[in-house]
């Protein structure tokens, strides 16, 4: 899936609530590291997700709006903030998990990550 959005000229990025040093880790373990363009972690802001200033971090790194990012997490709290923030999001519910009790809502709930690159092309 990261692959199809690289090839297809987009950038990719890990915005986490973890450590650079937990992220490095996971990075290098899961060998995503050739087709990601950044790893945020709010260690470089200081304060944890929803708070807006974690989601600034994509718009100060990669030069976009708001709404020209497809932000997906399998939390669905955290796509949920990511919709209230002003993001597109998909919220991957493998587990078909209830929708938790915000006022945000993503834009999609996915089974799994297949059809990310379709999305993104579209959004």
């Amino acid at each position: 899936m990261l692959e199809a959005l690289k090839a297809a000229g987009m950038n990719t990025a890990i915005l986490s609530n973890g450590s650079p040093d937990m992220l490095s880790g996971a990075v290098k373990s899961a060998g995503i590291g050739a087709v990601l363009d950044d790893v945020l972690s709010v260690q470089d802001v200081g304060i944890f997700k929803p708070h807006a200033s974690v989601y600034d971090m994509v718009g100060a790194r990669f030069g976009c709006a708001k709404n020209e990012v497809l932000f997906v997490s399998s939390n669905c709290w955290d796509a949920c903030c990511g919709a209230g923030y002003g993001f597109f999001t998909a919220w991957v519910n493998r587990a078909g998990e209830p929708m938790d009790r915000l006022p945000w809502k993503p834009q999609v709930v996915l089974a799994d990550l297949t059809t990310i690159p379709d999305i993104a092309a579209a959004n």
